[in-house]
């Protein structure tokens, strides 16, 4: 079947394409930038890569007319203020498009929309569903509530709190009930849902077994990692109160926390599970869907991350805007190494960040991430997805991936932290020397004041994290090819 994957670089659309192209489907990719193809070249040859932006409605002509079902994972929570426009728009113009197409079926994952009062975000989401049911393919729309899963922005808030904090007090909302379920069970829901005719134009809630609070959800996720946690509620904490205080302990942005707060004070609990006999799925339960997400982590195996993608950051533009750096007008700081063993200093380069530091003086990379955050920046708190895998439009800690090739040897990250201007490192392996430059392109008088006052670090931490990455001592982990 010939498919159109949208959202392809998200957190769902990165695990759905892997399964989709194993069932033989032939796969068209749409994406807006296609340099943040978030897979290998033997993958890319295997589908269709096209550059589209679905709030611009003439960008969809390319979308070939033979497209026969279409997975709708396109979501602009957190982006903007505005988010629910921007929704609205994407999909009346995708709506539009598939008209003229032999589209014959669209599966839409959206969420759970039962309770008598609705949050923005999910009112956005209902929106969505509404407005592709009026096109002229069939519509099936599967509603989630919480998604457990290594990667996902409920499974990682839920364990920075219960990792960080032996002692919460917490907003009332804990008290709201929701039925989570596995990123394992939600992509069986999404591949059996296609061509299966039963579920043309209509709607089912997919969830797992248990119907638990978000207390009960954290003090059980504490159980499954031999962590005693106490968690006391208080009656009175402001919308606002509780987005800083999700903000500020956990990986969340603060747009991103500000959404979910407000969603979690609806109850997202399924109508019936009749579509789990439809399809022959029997969800796991929460403990097992905790259990199977900590496997993925602590064997390097995590598919896809929230944090990967661009609404966790500050660039909201196209990679390719800024994969060429600039060599007028800014300030460098050029430093080179002979390095000891090639493939050693390589494989520090693709360790870098996250767990593993910066080699030299992470402390103080600590505390430049946790001004960061202080100002409403990205602060430390993405990581990396995975320790020894880059792809291009990764987050790594403040850093975007803008180019990752080993082949090359060569690694270029752009800053997402709140500078004055705009920011670049940049390692590259060439005949026997490691070349590191950091480029910093001011913005204005504060721009240039910043660079001097920053310099003097630079002098001591450049070059010592180069040199430390250059020497014989082991990486931390093997590169994978």
């Amino acid at each position: 079947m010939k498919i159109l994957l949208t959202g392809v670089t998200g957190y769902i659309g990165k695990r759905l394409l892997p399964v989709l192209l194993q069932e033989g489907h032939e796969v068209v990719c749409a994406l807006r930038d296609s340099d943040r193809f978030p897979f290998s070249d033997r993958v890319r040859k295997k589908v269709q890569l096209l550059e589209i932006d679905f709030l611009e409605a003439d960008s969809l002509q390319s979308i070939p007319e033979d497209i026969e079902a279409a997975y709708y994972l396109i979501h602009s929570m957190s982006a903007t203020a505005d988010y629910i426009e921007l929704e609205r728009r994407c999909a009346i113009n995708f709506r539009e498009k598939m008209n003229h197409t032999q589209l014959q079926q669209t599966i839409y994952l959206t969420g759970m929309t039962n309770d008598d009062e609705l949050s923005k975000h999910l009112l956005s989401r209902k929106m969505v569903e509404d407005e592709l049911a009026k096109g002229q393919f069939a519509l099936t729309a599967l509603r989630a509530g919480i998604i457990i899963g290594s990667g996902s922005a409920s499974f990682e808030i839920i364990r920075d709190l219960v990792e960080k904090l032996p002692i919460m007090v917490a907003p009332k909302w804990l008290k709201t009930r929701c039925q989570p379920i596995g990123i394992r069970d939600v992509l069986s829901f999404l591949i059996k849902s296609l061509g299966d005719k039963r579920l043309y134009n209509q709607n089912f809630d997919i969830a797992g077994p248990d119907v638990l609070t978000y207390r009960e959800m954290l003090l059980t996720f504490a159980e499954v990692r031999g962590l005693k946690r106490w968690i006391f509620t208080v009656p009175v904490m402001t919308p606002r109160l509780s987005a800083y205080w999700l903000y500020f302990v956990t990986s969340t942005t603060y747009n991103l926390a500000k959404a979910l707060v407000d969603s979690m004070k609806v109850e997202v609990v399924a109508r019936d599970t009749e579509l789990n006999e439809w399809l022959d799925i029997q969800p796991a339960d929460y403990e097992e869907s905790i259990r199977r997400a900590f496997k993925k982590i602590e064997a390097y195996d995590i598919g896809s991350s929230w944090k990967d993608a661009m609404i966790s950051g500050r660039l909201q533009r196209d990679i390719s805007d800024f994969i060429e750096v600039p060599k007028h007008g800014v300030f460098k700081d050029f430093r080179q190494q002979v390095v000891a063993d090639e493939i050693n200093t390589l494989n520090k380069i693709w360790a870098i960040g996250g767990q593993t530091g910066y080699y030299y003086a992470t402390w103080l990379w600590k505390i430049r991430g946790y001004l960061d955050k202080l100002v409403g920046g990205v602060g430390l708190r993405r990581g990396r997805t995975n320790v020894n895998k880059i792809n291009r439009g990764d987050a790594i800690d403040f850093w975007r991936v803008l180019f990752a090739d080993k082949t090359e040897q060569r690694l270029l990250l752009y800053a997402e932290m709140r500078v004055p201007g705009d920011a670049w490192l940049e390692f590259k392996i060439e005949d026997g020397i490691l070349h590191q430059q950091a480029t910093f392109r001011p913005k204005g008088i504060f721009g240039r004041l910043y660079w001097y006052v920053v310099w003097p670090f630079h002098g001591f931490i450049f070059s010592n994290m180069l040199r430390r990455i250059a020497d014989e001592s082991p990486a931390p982990y093997t590169v994978n090819t």
